[in-house]
């Protein structure tokens, strides 16, 4: 059976300057699957290949055993790119209908279906308004909801939160969610790592035109992030028993200026651990903080530099 998305050894090349240098980039399942990467990294060309608007220099890509130029294949993709492809001139209900038109959505459904969208995205009154007078933010949503308004299948998402301030944002990723959650597949580009980390299944981190590493969120931080820190503050300093027990059951404890730094791979497992051997040991806890890796944290090891726009 064809996967949902098949691109497999897709080289890029504009001139001698190379875009994609021999990706693979497989969605056997419905899943989120995040492409995670600083701006310029090939992330947008990479799904405009996907999508049939780019050729490759080479390889091939399939989206369910098909071309993806095949109309019957474009009819089941909701794609939201970053140029928004909106009619200035036009209020944000006349873009929206204008597009559910080409889609063949029936009026009264997609009438339903953009004050729906527009509702759960808070621009159900700036419908009303010309496009000229939206901001970014607002451009993105009235996007999103184009690309969701004849509910497809595959849902592909340039870099949707661009543009956004942070409570915008979560909405839209509250959005995403519950698109997943009726089954459907969803590809989306991003620079920001906590974007993948609370929407992907799936993470295909992409750097200088290639994806370097990939997996689950946690399983990139489990494999390249740094150990987990467990630091508490004490009272009166860390008892040698018990500091002699916790050495004896974690990789790595550092104490200094009424702090105990305790190095581990799983602290959900092992907060209990410390917390008991100190108390078991009459050592007086004043607060207690969790460090965990983070996807940035990955990519730093990867590339020797940070995530940046």
């Amino acid at each position: 059976m064809p996967g949902i998305i098949e691109a497999r050894g897709i080289v890029k090349k504009y001139g001698d300057k190379y875009a994609l240098r021999g990706v693979d980039l497989i969605i056997e399942e419905p899943i989120t699957y995040a492409l995670l990467g600083p701006n310029g990294a090939g992330k947008t060309t990479l799904l405009t290949i996907i999508l049939g608007i780019t050729s490759p220099t080479s390889g091939t890509v399939k989206i369910m055993g098909r071309d993806p130029r095949d109309p019957s294949i474009r009819a089941r993709i909701g794609y939201v790119s970053q140029e928004y492809g909106l009619y200035e001139l036009l209020t944000g209900w006349e873009n929206a209908l204008l597009y559910a038109r080409l889609h063949g959505v029936p009026t009264g459904e997609a009438r339903e279906r953009i004050l729906e969208l527009a509702e759960k995205l808070g621009i159900r009154e700036e419908l009303k308004r010309r496009v000229s007078s939206y901001s970014g933010g607002m451009k993105e949503k009235l996007s999103l909801i184009i690309g969701f308004i004849h509910d497809p299948d595959i849902l592909v998402l340039d870099e949707p939160t661009t543009g956004m301030d942070p409570g915008s944002r979560r909405t839209v990723w509250e959005l995403i969610m519950e698109e997943r959650r009726k089954g459907k597949t969803v590809l989306l580009s991003t620079h920001y790592m906590e974007e993948a980390d609370a929407l992907a299944d799936r993470v295909g981190i992409i750097d200088s035109g290639k994806i370097i590493a990939e997996g689950s969120p946690a399983e990139l931080k489990k494999k390249y992030g740094p150990r987990s820190v467990i630091e508490v503050g004490v009272e009166d300093g860390v008892k040698p028993e018990a500091l002699r027990e916790l050495e004896s059951r974690v990789e790595k404890v550092l104490v200094s200026d009424g702090r105990l730094r305790v190095y581990v791979e799983d602290p959900d497992e092992y907060v209990p651990i410390v917390t008991n051997t100190l108390y078991k040991y009459g050592v007086r806890i004043r607060r207690l903080i969790v460090e965990k890796p983070t996807l940035e944290d990955v990519f730093l090891r990867l590339t020797g530099r940070r995530l940046e726009g």
